[in-house]
């Protein structure tokens, strides 16, 4: 087998499976569940996927990224913050963990891990729905209790929601 063909065979393993992955993590689905009315974020961590209600029986579904081990939560929040490339200080247990992280890093950086936007929940302001500069993590459990999605999909969704907006976490 001629090398240019190994190279372009090992290329094609590599980026094939990120294209697709990507090319799903959006798209529009009955959702069978009617106790969601629209308007609502719903987040399964099962299934890695969170639901945009945007009318009766009808959701946006995302992929996502979710807590890791020992890291993930269920219950309710609201919507409390929207942000443009924000800048991101490490909590204390991300610092700990990664001790040579600077304390700030800029919106718009290619280090930010919150990506193009942050949807801040609360009570608190622990967690939040945002999105990467590590687009590989998506659709695994990878972080310390946040929702990561791709940059594009975490665009639309925050042109859709507002302050207040429910957000339902499931197992």
């Amino acid at each position: 087998m001629s090398r240019a063909l190994v190279v372009a065979s090992l290329l094609a393993c590599a980026i094939v499976p990120a294209l697709a992955s990507h090319s799903q993590a959006r798209e529009v689905v009955e959702l069978r569940d009617g106790r969601f009315q629209p308007g609502t974020i719903l987040i399964r961590t099962g299934e890695r996927r969170l639901y945009y209600v945007y009318a009766p029986g009808e959701a946006i579904r995302y992929t996502i990224a979710v807590g890791k081990a020992g890291k993930q939560w269920r219950g309710v929040k609201y919507v409390e913050e929207l942000q443009v490339d924000p800048a991101w200080s490490p909590p204390s247990e991300v610092k700990r963990d990664n001790p040579r992280l600077p304390d700030v890093i800029p919106g718009g950086s290619p280090r930010n891990p919150m990506g193009a936007r942050v949807i801040g929940l609360g009570p608190g302001g622990q967690y939040a729905i945002h999105g990467t500069n590590m687009p590989q993590t998506v659709g695994t459990a990878a972080s310390y209790g946040c929702f990561r999605m791709h940059n594009s999909d975490v665009i639309d969704l925050y042109a859709r929601v507002q302050m207040g907006t429910p957000v339902v976490v499931m197992p």
